[in-house]
């Protein structure tokens, strides 16, 4: 088991990053700490959450940017101040540069509202109803330069019933990505998880396409 500096981006409530604050007060991420948390937002009720828990928290606010590289190359300043081991996109709405993106290859997890590869982008709620799917979830992955596409880590899935809309399902979702995140965290604390030639690998071994898969009862027992 190592120490894990973290720094979380976040761009709306937090919500996931209260998962995360949780599970490291409960002892659930034993060696992890929130180094900062940075918004592009400076509404982000986030950023409020942070300051409750004595967490720096500053805002690098986009629009005062003339292009996504100048933004880009300010936010990764502010973020190397802090020397994280891993950078969390917890609900942050931008798309990177590459540059950006090499500069922490390795580094950079994001959270997903899809069983990637379907449904990269937005509207995923709704696109899994409408192609008549059974099953919807989350997936946590490495960000490389291709949108939602970098190697998926793990998975939690939910079951479609025929009553839910979008926002139904969105709320099963984003409980479960309250419980996936803090466990894949806690999985890099104790050097689990790495990114070797592109591949999510877990253990040494290389991970599937969908990396791990995990129904609701099954993360319910990986949480203990």
């Amino acid at each position: 088991m190592r120490q894990l500096s973290l720094v979380v981006l976040i761009s709306g409530s937090g919500s996931n990053l209260a998962a995360i604050l949780d599970a490291i007060e409960a002892g659930k991420i034993p060696g992890a700490t929130v180094k900062a948390v940075i918004s592009n937002r400076p509404n982000a009720y986030g950023l409020e959450r942070a300051k409750d828990k004595n967490i720096p928290a500053f805002c690098v606010d986009h629009t005062q940017f003339d292009s996504r590289e100048a933004f880009d190359t300010t936010l990764l300043q502010q973020i190397e101040q802090h020397q994280p081991d891993v950078v969390i996109l917890a609900g942050f709405m931008r798309i990177l540069t590459p540059t950006f993106v090499q500069a922490l290859n390795g580094k950079l997890l994001n959270v997903h509202p899809s069983l990637l590869p379907k449904y990269q982008g937005l509207n995923t709620h709704q696109r899994a109803i409408d192609s008549g799917d059974k099953e919807h979830g989350c997936s946590i992955h490495y960000v490389t330069e291709e949108l939602d596409g970098g190697p998926v880590i793990t998975q939690a899935i939910v079951d479609i019933d025929s009553t839910d809309t979008a926002e139904t399902l969105a709320k099963k979702v984003q409980i479960q990505e309250h419980k996936l995140f803090p466990l894949c965290i806690n999985w890099f604390v104790q050097n689990r998880l790495a990114m070797i030639k592109n591949q999510a690998t877990f253990d040494g071994e290389p991970l599937g396409p969908q990396g791990q898969r995990l129904n609701v009862d099954e993360l319910n027992k990986q949480l203990g």
